[in-house]
């Protein structure tokens, strides 16, 4: 079995994968789900739980991508800028992270993980409840680039630093400030090729990455990446981000105290 995960684990991993698939996708924040479930139900190290995560978010960011490019958001007026913005300040933002994930043990990394999560959560439902106005935010502005520098930078630290996608905080920051849903999503997608590609480096050198498991979890989490696209092309997320909104506030004390 990968990593000495025993056969039930590596189940419930795979099926919370396909899962998290879905989320990043549908309404940005999934790909959180699949480090917490690593933390939750196996034994690893933390620099090997981020570097196993951030791998199969390479592949995730590429697959969502092409399906935001297909749908067209992101060759919307001010996609490709705005793409390119969060990816270069996410990508600094991600080796800020991996540096400063030596000085984590595993209990800090807890309490940080388990309080990003609450965080995300109330963010999350922000957006659910007021968050999905028209694009009253101009992202070509220089107000509108600094801003999203800053939820780059961010998401960056973030992504390098406990191995969450960049759409779990990408989505819901850029709707609250005023950023259709589709649109961020869009864009997020492009964001988590670079910070999970180059968290990801960072862990190779440091020989943290279990690459019996990327495959095993990452291929049910493309099938979801794919799924999750079609539902946010189909249907109205809300209830489905209230839900994500509420269970990441009950995850995360949990996670905090584990």
């Amino acid at each position: 079995m990968p990593a000495g995960i025993p056969a039930g684990t590596l189940a419930l991993l795979l099926v919370i994968s396909l899962l998290s698939g879905i989320g990043i996708t549908a309404v940005g924040p999934g790909g959180i789900f699949v480090t917490i479930a690593l933390y939750a139900l196996t034994d690893l190290p933390p620099a090997t739980i981020v570097g196993t995560a951030s791998a199969t978010f390479i592949a995730t960011g590429l697959v969502g991508t092409a399906g935001y490019y297909r749908s067209g958001e992101l060759g919307s007026h001010g996609g490709p800028r705005s793409a390119g913005v969060l990816s270069v300040t996410g990508l600094v933002g991600a080796l800020s992270g991996v540096r400063l994930s030596a000085f984590v043990s595993r209990g800090a990394f807890g309490l940080l993980l388990g309080g990003l999560v609450m965080v995300t959560g109330v963010l999350v439902f922000y957006r659910s409840g007021y968050g999905t106005g028209g694009a009253s935010y101009d992202t070509t502005s220089t107000r509108g680039t600094l801003g999203v520098a800053a939820v780059g930078t961010f998401v960056g630290i973030s992504g390098g630093l406990l191995g969450v996608g960049g759409p779990v905080l990408t989505v819901p920051l850029l709707v609250a400030l005023g950023v259709p849903m589709l649109f961020a999503v869009g864009v997020a997608q492009v964001q988590s090729i670079f910070i999970a590609a180059f968290a990801t480096l960072g862990y190779v050198v440091r020989d943290a990455v279990s690459w019996a498991l990327v495959v095993a979890i990452g291929v049910p989490e493309l099938v979801g990446v794919v799924l999750g696209w079609r539902v946010a092309q189909a249907v109205d997320a809300d209830r489905l981000t209230r839900f994500l909104a509420v269970l990441m506030l009950l995850l995360g004390p949990y996670i905090a105290l584990h």
